[in-house]
């Protein structure tokens, strides 16, 4: 899914049993209004793309600033009280976010690569129902991990047993990035993403890693080096605050800034372009292996 956070809003205005009061209808209708305009907007804007250009900068600094119009929009007080997190409706907006700023970097690389919602691949196993059986057919399960965003490539493979021409076709999803998008990011939420990364990595050792939140929820104390996470990224440059205390007077939001999303840009579209050569023997002729 490309457009998370449009499905969302389609979604809800589709539901005859929740959201179906006349408030939540009108709110629904006037935020899919400024929706159209954001998606629209950055459609129409084109790049950055995989070779660098003098209008990269310009061209981020746009999306950042759509993003910082949308989102202010769609978290006033009446939005946020009256569609509660677990709507997923304002934390859908940074996972679409993410689409507007890779699309045209990723497009240069294929328009058949993997990029959005992902339930990316994880694991394989076998599950024959007995020895007879496991000998005429693979019967492989793949085990998957949902990520918010991936950056990868779409699998497709088939298998038989060797004398058997019955095969079974499978497809898996490989992130080459995979970010985990949050509202605010706390030690809790930091640990399972270090989990999800450590397993990404063991199958997956050339992925890219990486949690975006808009704001921070973490002490002094946290050891953030224990962490399988390659980046983490603080949008707004400011810690969390609880949903209610945002709307009273004299709060300060800070809007997303530029430099951090230049700096996630950049990161990942150096390491789509890197080479990845890696393994046993390209170490041994450096002479160390890591």
């Amino acid at each position: 899914m490309m457009f998370v956070h449009g499905d969302n809003i389609a979604s809800k205005m589709g539901d005859s049993r929740k959201y179906n009061d006349d408030i939540s209808k009108a709110f629904l209708a006037e935020i899919k209004e400024e929706y159209d305009k954001w998606k629209a907007a950055n459609l129409s804007l084109q790049g950055p793309f995989a070779e660098t250009d003098e209008h990269d900068m310009d061209i981020l600094k746009q999306r950042v600033d759509y993003f910082n119009q949308y989102k202010d929009f769609i978290d006033q007080q009446h939005y946020a009280e009256n569609f509660d997190s677990r709507s997923n409706l304002h934390s859908s907006v940074l996972e679409e976010f993410m689409y507007y700023l890779f699309k045209d970097l990723v497009g240069s690389y294929s328009s058949s690569a993997l990029i959005g919602k992902s339930h990316s691949f994880k694991d394989i196993f076998f599950m024959p129902k007995n020895y007879s059986d496991m000998v005429k057919k693979p019967h492989a399960r793949i085990e998957k991990k949902d990520h918010d965003f991936v950056i990868g490539a779409k699998i497709i493979a088939s298998m038989h047993c060797a004398g058997n021409e019955q095969a079974e076709s499978i497809v898996i999803e490989v992130p080459a990035v995979a970010i985990e998008c949050k509202t605010y990011l706390d030690k809790t939420m930091l640990e399972g993403s270090s989990t999800a990364g450590a397993q990404l990595l063991t199958r997956n050792p050339n992925a890219l890693y990486i949690v975006v939140a808009e704001w921070l929820k973490l002490t002094e104390s946290v050891n953030l080096k224990k962490y399988q996470v390659d980046q983490i990224y603080v949008l707004r440059k400011q810690r969390n605050t609880d949903r209610e205390y945002r709307f009273l007077p004299g709060y300060e939001k800070k809007p997303v800034h530029l430099d951090v999303v230049v700096h996630l840009f950049n990161s990942v579209r150096s390491h789509l372009s890197a080479d990845w050569e890696g393994g046993v023997s390209f170490g041994l002729e450096r002479g160390f292996l890591i």
